[in-house]
């Protein structure tokens, strides 16, 4: 069975690729941010800074991110809004398994039925990585991202989060906005519950 570390932690999608806009399959091809991504996650990186500032969050200390583009350049572009604020320049580290899946044969074209059955596990494209094994590898990942000190953003994507979504014992197939960070507690007795900075 695949566990969480009981561990809070920030999350945030990366922002708006062109095949993003146009509701076309992303997985690992390495589409790059379109101009309102990029403005997408300067507005991450104020919305964390302002959520920093008023301590009500908590103050994140290292960024975690997908080693593609789109992801890999939000981590940047918010690790250099918060810095330009005044906050400390964090690190910034890569963990491949943050990754998004692969679409296999769906990649680049429209999102359809077989990705309702997909999150089911009723179903994998063929070429594509099975929902299952997403979820092992997102919550190693994660796992990772929080087993040192302190309060880690991670950077990644919306599938990914997806698999996230149902090791926390969450509904999985619920969509996650470009550039809106999450902030994800365990309560001891209710479990996970997750809350946009905004």
């Amino acid at each position: 069975m695949t566990v969480l570390l009981p561990r809070p932690y920030w999350y945030l999608r990366h922002g708006q690729t062109d095949w993003n806009r146009a509701g076309l399959s992303q997985g690992r091809t390495d589409v790059p941010l379109n101009e309102t991504g990029i403005e997408q996650a300067v507005e991450a990186g104020r919305l964390i800074e302002q959520a920093v500032r008023a301590q009500g969050h908590g103050s994140i200390t290292r960024i975690v991110c997908s080693p593609l583009d789109r992801a890999h350049r939000t981590a940047s572009i918010v690790r250099d809004e918060l810095a330009a604020h005044g906050l400390p320049l964090l690190p910034l580290s890569v963990d491949d398994d943050l990754a998004e899946v692969c679409f296999g044969e769906q990649e680049g074209q429209p999102i359809g039925q077989w990705y309702d059955s997909w999150i089911a596990e009723q179903y994998t494209p063929p070429g594509a990585e099975p929902f299952t094994v997403l979820k092992s590898r997102a919550a190693r990942a994660l796992n990772r991202a929080t087993a040192q000190d302190g309060l880690p953003l991670v950077v990644a994507h919306g599938a990914l989060f997806r698999a996230l979504r149902a090791v926390m014992a969450l509904p999985a197939n619920v969509r996650l906005p470009n550039a809106i960070p999450l902030s994800a507690v365990h309560h001891a007795q209710a479990g996970w519950s997750l809350s946009e900075l905004s």
